[in-house]
């Protein structure tokens, strides 16, 4: 069979759906949060464990830089965030026409800043609303923007793990 080769699947495109899938479905449970919950209110999922709060966050992950009164560090926090989904995006864009762990978590990433930089852009803040306790141990409310760039991070970890042990040279024999 001496047919023209097919061409290889362009996953480039199928990245940038899942950053815009992140961050319609990050704004639109930040809507319905909004919406249905009074700020700093919250509704019991799991008793002790899970609830969906409405709070601000004006700072960055984990509330860091939130007590900084300085009218620049939201100009900060979105110039980072800029710089990030720019290097991402370039990224996404001249990578490999290949399915990989790194990509996917690259995309994940992109679409959970883009989430956040809307807030940030738009309101000021970031709307949080996800609430676990243990306990007397609170884990700081977060959203689900959040979650992509955390679940994005890991996979780059574990790409990176696994490519270490790809690359490692065999060990000698004894």
């Amino acid at each position: 069979m001496n047919g023209p080769v097919p061409a290889k699947r362009d996953y480039r495109e199928l990245y940038f759906f899942l950053a815009a899938a992140v961050l319609v479905m990050d704004q639109v449970t930040k809507l319905i949060v909004a919406k249905t919950i009074p700020l700093y209110d919250s509704v019991q999922v799991i008793p002790g464990f899970f609830r969906i709060s409405h709070v601000v966050n004006r700072g960055a992950a984990f509330s860091l830089f939130a007590d900084i009164r300085s009218p620049l560090a939201p100009l900060g926090l979105l110039l980072f965030s800029a710089i990030v989904m720019a290097v991402i995006t370039v990224m996404l864009a001249k990578s490999k026409r290949v399915l990989s762990r790194t990509n996917i978590g690259l995309a994940l990433i992109l679409g959970g800043a883009f989430g956040n930089f809307v807030d940030r852009l738009l309101m000021g803040h970031v709307v949080d609303f996800l609430a676990f306790r243990i306990g007397t141990f609170h884990w700081p409310d977060f959203n689900l923007a959040d979650t992509a760039i955390v679940s994005g991070a890991c996979l780059l970890i574990l790409d990176v793990f696994f490519e270490a042990k790809a690359e490692a040279p065999p060990a000698p024999a004894n």
